[in-house]
């Protein structure tokens, strides 16, 4: 492990940037999902008009139901692996500076590991699914 060369000042403050910048990707996130649920809402529902009168989600319900359910696994994905990036940095550069080198590398090999990303549901596609 000799050659790391690191200014944990400097990796505290683009670690503080990009906190920032993860915070900012999760609030867009969760307000998508809660703007994709009312939009799906509002855009009407189906009725059958022979019976039984049941409705169901309309045709851009329908599809924005599905876009999220295609995208909620690489969102996931990106969270995790954005967040698990962040902590390994941090873990790393904290063994760095109390001269433990080889607990820095585990916590740098850690954090590159590819994240599982299990939601309920079938139809798993994206990051993290099996045979990816």
């Amino acid at each position: 492990m000799t050659g790391w060369d690191i200014h944990p000042t400097g990796v505290y403050k683009v670690l503080s940037e990009c906190g920032t910048a993860a915070k900012n990707m999760s609030d867009a996130g969760s307000a998508m999902q809660s703007n994709l649920e009312e939009a799906a809402s509002a855009a009407g529902t189906l009725t059958s008009q022979y019976g039984p009168y049941t409705s169901t989600a309309g045709l851009v319900g329908s599809a924005l139901g599905l876009f999220m359910q295609h995208w909620s696994r690489d969102l996931v994905y990106i969270a995790k692996r954005t967040s698990n990036a962040l902590h390994g940095a941090d873990q790393a550069t904290r063994h760095y500076i109390a001269g433990d080198l080889e607990h820095a590398a585990n916590a740098q090999r850690e954090a590159a590991k590819e994240p599982t990303v299990d939601l309920p549901g079938v139809g798993k596609t994206g990051h993290g699914a099996k045979g990816r």
